[in-house]
């Protein structure tokens, strides 16, 4: 065989290795037998170029194939970061990406700071807490200088290179996760860098050209995605931001053509003869809450809804504030008050509790509804101006010397709106100076709203109201009179009584009261004959000693009564001896520290003041009449009030 068929059939040898992708050794390894065997030197030469040949073929087929295979990845990464809409999972996409893409075993990306420098924004292949938020100072750092280039730049060993300025922050973290070799990438888009991806190593690696080319590559991607990303999430946020104003705009519109409806509806419900209720049930309904109307007393007059918890004083301070202002305050978050005025004259208040703060529109209803409600009570009062002749007839019937029977009497009364059967207190007015016109008419719209009856006689307004507590109503309508008027207002009350028949005596009993109440200078104030205690007594008609009695002693009589003590003994005692314990002691024949735990108890019931001057004479003038009535009773045996003198003992 030819020296030169010996060559060909050697080659055709390796290439067919080649060709069969036989792994490097099997080359080599043919190279070594034909070394062994004293191959003749030219045909040893021939066959090695054959195989260094071979061994370049595939060198250079291994290398296609992982420039293919890196091409591969690299758009089935860029598929999956353009399909990715949120900024976050993209960059977690990314450095996930280029560790796969390297086979490197960390991968993180920094974004710039707003005052300059930048810091981690995520991470991939962390084996220790890589420091998601590490701020990095402007030009110091792997990343930081890459992006100042404008270009890669990499390093086989971080820690050992000096080639760049170093931040020790970063330097901590890179020796705590056993890094080596790092490769910085800029991320760009349209000439700008918005950030920076790296490629780490825990061994010495010099990053071949092939690696950096794809590093670049993803980080352009990633640039560009993080853009669009970036400008997505902004123009979602301004659509939800215009379709939530959208959204407020027809909600306002809506409640606008709402109130504007309701405040049509009030004004209708008004000229069509509406009592406060309804107004405040459709302010309650509108607003979403509970309304309550207050007199320029602060005194409650109608409540719509959830009892309101709100005290008095601040509904007159609200009252005032509203009335100042012309205009609804906020009392609270939800609690509001609006004023009720006509002119420059109070007339009170309108309260409401919502769900929620009010808005400006809903502000301006209840503003509206307050106006509603002065212009019903203005309606109110000239109701009752007009249809003041006839209740004026009656209350003069019943307070005349007349023979009218008491049946056409309670007939006459039932039908202007009077329950004959209720109780009724009776006050005398008295208006000091010139301004008893206006106090009159005033009179006339309360007496309306209380269903009352107002008249006026010897230069005094008189009223019949119904209720229980004559003292109670005086000072009602004391305080609500008295800021209306210029002058001091004086009024006495007496009652109550539920006998027609009876009203002329209580007539004379509260003008008496008024008529002492001034004498005893206590003009501009208010008093029901039980007020004015022992002398309330004097100036009642019946001299009930029994109700002046219980009105002063009635908790020490009840106490003794339920639990057999002796406190109303002691108390006499106690007075007997000159407010001296020990001798009191020495009289009820008991220990001084007796006396002093049975006068803590009497503190309890009589209240803190009862040892004053003016409070220890009426006790102890109760204490005499109660003496004075057991005697009396004793003599005359038991009678009609067997139950009155079982409570004494």
């Amino acid at each position: 065989m030819s020296e030169e068929l010996v060559d060909q059939t050697h080659a055709l040898t390796v290439f067919e290795l080649v060709a069969r992708e036989v792994p490097r050794t099997h080359l080599e390894e043919l190279l070594r037998q034909a070394q062994s065997a004293a191959m003749p030197a030219p045909a040893f030469a021939a066959l090695e170029r054959a195989v260094h040949l071979g061994l370049a073929i595939g060198e250079a087929t291994e290398q296609r194939r992982r420039r293919e295979a890196a091409m591969a990845a690299l758009i089935d990464a860029a598929r999956e970061i353009n399909s990715i809409q949120d900024p976050e999972y993209l960059l977690s996409v990314v450095t996930s990406r280029a560790r796969r893409l390297l086979g490197c075993d960390v991968s993180y990306v920094s974004l710039p700071r707003p005052e300059g420098g930048s810091y981690v924004h995520a991470s991939d292949g962390e084996t220790t807490m890589f420091n998601v938020g590490l701020e990095i100072e402007e030009g110091h750092g792997l990343g930081e200088v890459a992006q100042g280039e404008g270009g890669p730049l990499w390093t086989a060993d971080y820690l050992g290179d000096t080639a760049f300025p170093r931040s020790d922050r970063v330097d901590e973290v890179v020796r705590a996760e056993g890094l080596r070799a790092i490769l910085a990438v800029p991320m760009r888009h349209s000439g700008k860098t918005v950030g920076a991806l790296y490629a780490a190593d825990r061994k010495i690696r010099h990053f071949t050209p092939d690696e950096i080319g794809l590093m670049r590559s993803l980080a352009d991607l990633a640039g560009t995605a993080l853009d669009r990303t970036r400008l997505m999430e902004h123009v979602q946020t301004d659509l939800a931001d215009v379709g939530a104003r959208r959204a407020r705009e027809l909600a306002i519109s809506s409640r606008s053509r709402f109130l504007s409806e309701a405040r049509g509806k009030l004004a209708g419900m008004v000229l069509d003869g509406c009592d406060l209720r309804d107004v405040a049930t459709v302010a309650g309904d509108v607003l979403n809450g509970s309304v309550a109307v207050h007199d320029a007393a602060g005194c409650l007059i109608v409540g719509v809804g959830a009892p309101q918890d709100v005290d008095a004083a601040v509904t007159a301070k609200a009252s005032l504030d509203a009335l100042a202002m012309r205009a609804p305050i906020a009392l609270g978050p939800t609690l509001w008050a609006a004023p009720v005025i006509a002119g420059a004259e109070d007339l009170g208040a309108l309260i409401t509790r919502t769900q929620r703060p009010l808005s400006d529109e809903e502000a301006k209803f209840l503003h509206f509804a307050g106006q509603a409600v002065a212009l019903v009570l203005l309606l109110q009062r000239s109701t009752a101006v007009a249809a003041g002749p006839v209740r004026d007839e009656l209350f003069d019937n019943l307070l005349a010397d007349s023979n009218r029977s008491v049946r056409h009497l309670a007939e006459q009364a039932r039908r202007v709106g009077i329950d004959p059967k209720r109780p009724h207190s009776l006050l005398v007015i008295r208006v000091e100076g010139s301004e008893q016109g206006r106090a009159v008419v005033w009179a006339s719209s309360y007496a309306h709203r209380r269903s009352g009856l107002k008249t006026v006689r010897n230069g005094c307004i008189l009223l019949l109201l119904p209720g229980e507590n004559p003292s109670a109503i005086a000072q009602s309508v004391h305080h609500e009179l008295s800021p209306l008027l210029a002058q001091p207002v004086s009024v006495g009350a007496a009652g109550p009584t539920r006998d027609l028949a009876a009203i002329r005596e209580v007539y004379r009993e509260a003008q008496r009261c008024l008529d002492a109440l001034i004498a005893i200078d206590g003009q501009g104030s208010a008093a029901a004959t039980e007020d004015l205690g022992f002398l309330g007594v004097l100036l009642s008609d019946d001299h009930d000693v029994d109700r002046y009695i219980n009105s002063t002693l009635g908790a020490v009589l009840d106490y003794d009564n339920e639990r057999d003590t002796e406190l109303v003994r002691t108390l006499d005692a106690y007075f007997s001896s000159h407010a001296s314990p020990t001798r009191a002691a020495g009289v009820l024949h008991v220990h001084a520290n007796t006396v002093s735990r049975r006068l803590e108890r009497l503190t309890e019931l009589l209240g803190p003041k009862w040892q004053e001057p003016s409070d220890a004479l009426e006790i102890q003038l109760a204490l005499r009449l109660l003496r004075t009535r057991q005697v009396l009773r004793h003599r005359h045996g038991p009678g009609r009030r067997d139950q009155a003198d079982r409570r004494d003992t």
